[in-house]
């Protein structure tokens, strides 16, 4: 091993752990809102946008728990906000689903991502309601309940199952083109209602691709990761993701180029998926 790298290794390794152990009590928390919904306040923050009282519990579990065990780590979260001024950041949506959430749909989930010097290292993503824990390191594959994920191997359109989500930061007009070419392509097309989980259900081969013309990084970049180490092809998040977000994009190789022209949404030109759909098929 270089010896370079042990440092760097070590502090991966640390928040990886740290990483699993807190998304799965902030799960804990989560479920027990979910199981007491009527008594979980609700508010909205804008057009179809929710936020509940479990949010925000969930947020101040995951930073306090940084904030101990890390200090020097900066926190960003979808609730509370937070400064992203230095190298290693931590990147959190509490619940997102929310509106899954509210109406007692049990398809909802917490992501957390670890992001050294712009670059995504960690990615987890819980569904409590589901017992479902994916997690991904760069460069070490992912993985579904600690067993080995990887995406699908669909090949054409007809046999193809898409996502595509949706929120008021674009123009309706601008989804329903892309829906319509989708559809002219002969692929499925569904919507969930939590990004981060359509993101994941590519990972492990539940879909084949999922599209959002724009989501923030707390809702993508756990996700992003874990397609990306599961053999997918994914979108960049422009230069100013982490405060903006951008347009996200996650596929199977076989229809990448295709849905990448349908959508819009350039594909990353540096992955690690050609290697893994390499080894995977």
């Amino acid at each position: 091993m270089d010896q370079a790298a042990k440092p760097a290794d070590k502090h991966i390794v640390e928040r990886a752990n740290l990483c699993l152990s807190l998304i799965q009590s902030a799960g804990r928390i989560a479920l027990d809102g979910f199981r007491r919904r009527d008594t979980d306040e609700i508010a909205m923050k804008g057009s179809q946008d929710f936020l509940t009282e479990t949010d925000a519990a969930v947020e101040e579990h995951l930073r306090a728990g940084i904030a101990a065990a890390l200090p020097g780590d900066e926190f960003l979260g979808e609730e509370t906000g937070g400064s992203v001024t230095g190298r290693s950041v931590w990147v959190v949506d509490p619940i997102d689903g929310t509106a899954n959430f509210a109406r007692r749909i049990p398809h909802f989930c917490i992501s957390v991502a670890y992001v050294r010097d712009g670059i995504t290292e960690i990615g987890a993503v819980f569904s409590p309601a589901t017992d479902e824990l994916w997690f991904a390191r760069r460069g070490m594959g992912a993985s579904c309940n600690g067993q080995p994920i990887h995406v699908a191997g669909t090949r054409t359109f007809a046999a193809a199952c898409l996502e595509l989500g949706w929120n008021n930061r674009r123009p309706q007009q601008e989804y329903l083109s892309v829906l319509n070419r989708l559809l002219d392509h002969g692929a499925n097309v569904r919507r969930g209602a939590s990004g981060a989980l359509g993101l994941v259900y590519v990972a492990d081969g539940r879909s084949d691709g999922y599209a959002e013309l724009h989501m923030n990084a707390w809702d993508c970049l756990a996700g992003l990761l874990l397609v990306e180490e599961a053999g997918g092809r994914v979108s960049d998040l422009p230069e100013d993701g982490l405060s903006n977000g951008g347009a996200v994009l996650a596929v199977v190789p076989a229809l990448a180029p295709e849905i990448s022209a349908s959508t819009g949404i350039p594909l990353a030109s540096h992955s690690n998926s050609t290697d893994r759909a390499r080894m995977i098929a």
